[in-house]
C-alpha cells in the first residue's frame, strides 16, 4: 500500500468515525440529558469542524484554518460554560486570531488548495528554549488557574486544574509552531489530547450531567489518533526541505 493510499483510508477512518460516534453519542446523551440539549449538539457540531480541520493540518492542508475558526469558536464558548477557563481564554483569545495568522503563514510558505505546506523543524538551541517557556508557562499557568478554582477536590495538586494548565501550555506552542509550520508542533498536539482526554474524564466524573464532555472525550480520541498520522506524515514533509 501506498502512503497516498494509505492516508486517504486513513483520513477517511477519522472522519467517519468521527461522524458517526458523535451521531450516537448526541442521540443517546440527547434523550437522557435533562437540559442542556443545545449545547450537546452545538459541542457535536464544532467537534465533526474539528476533526476536519486537524485531518487537513496533519496533511499540510491550508483549508485546516476555516475549519478551525469554526471549532476554536465553538469549543471556546462550552469551555467558558463548563468553567475551564484556561482553555476558554486560549481559544478564544489566542487561537481564534491565530487561524488567520497561519492562514497567512502558510500561504508564504507555498501552500494552496492542491499543495501542501514547505514543512522546518526546530533545531536544538530552539527546543531549550520552547521547552523552557513550556516549563514556567504551566507552572505560572498553575497557580493562576488554582486560584480561579471553586471546586473542593482534595490533595496536594489539584489534576482537573493541572491537566488543564497542562493543555493550555502544550496548546500554546503547538498553535504557534503549526502557524509557522514547525514539524514538532505535533510533540505538543500529542500532549494536548492526552492531557485534555483526562480533563474530560474527571470532568464527567465530578458532574455526570454535563453531558456534552461525552463528545470531547470522543473527539479528542480522534484527535490522539490523528496527531500521530501527523507526525508521521509532516517528518517526510520537513525531510524533502
Amino acid at each position: 500500500m501506498t502512503e497516498k493510499t494509505f492516508n486517504k483510508y486513513f483520513n477517511a477512518f477519522v472522519v467517519i468515525g468521527m461522524a458517526v460516534v458523535t451521531v450516537l453519542v448526541t442521540a443517546i446523551k440527547f434523550r437522557s440529558a435533562e437540559n442542556g440539549q443545545w449545547m450537546l449538539l452545538i459541542s457535536a457540531f464544532g467537534s465533526l469542524m474539528g476533526v476536519l480541520c486537524t485531518v487537513l493540518s496533519a496533511n499540510g492542508k491550508i483549508l485546516t484554518f476555516l475549519f478551525g475558526l469554526i471549532d476554536v469558536s465553538i469549543y471556546g464558548a462550552m469551555c467558558l460554560v463548563g468553567a475551564r477557563y484556561g482553555n476558554a481564554a486560549l481559544h478564544l483569545l489566542y487561537f481564534l486570531p491565530m487561524q488567520f495568522v497561519g492562514f497567512f503563514q502558510w500561504k508564504k510558505r507555498g501552500a494552496k488548495a492542491d499543495n501542501e505546506v514547505k514543512a522546518r523543524r526546530l533545531s536544538g538551541k530552539q527546543w531549550m528554549l520552547y521547552g523552557g517557556l513550556f516549563l514556567a508557562g504551566l507552572i505560572i499557568a498553575y497557580f493562576i488557574l488554582l486560584a480561579m478554582d471553586k471546586t473542593e477536590a482534595a490533595g496536594v495538586v489539584k489534576w482537573l486544574v493541572f491537566m488543564d494548565a497542562f493543555s493550555m501550555m502544550c496548546n500554546l506552542i503547538g498553535q504557534f509552531l503549526l502557524s509557522t509550520a514547525y514539524m514538532d508542533q505535533w510533540f505538543f498536539w500529542i500532549g494536548v489530547n492526552v492531557s485534555t482526554i483526562i480533563m474530560w474524564v474527571l470532568t464527567l466524573r465530578q458532574d455526570p450531567s454535563s453531558a456534552y464532555a461525552t463528545i470531547y472525550i470522543v473527539k479528542y480520541s480522534f484527535y490522539l489518533l490523528n496527531s500521530f498520522n501527523g507526525l508521521r506524515i509532516w517528518l517526510n514533509l520537513s525531510r524533502q526541505q
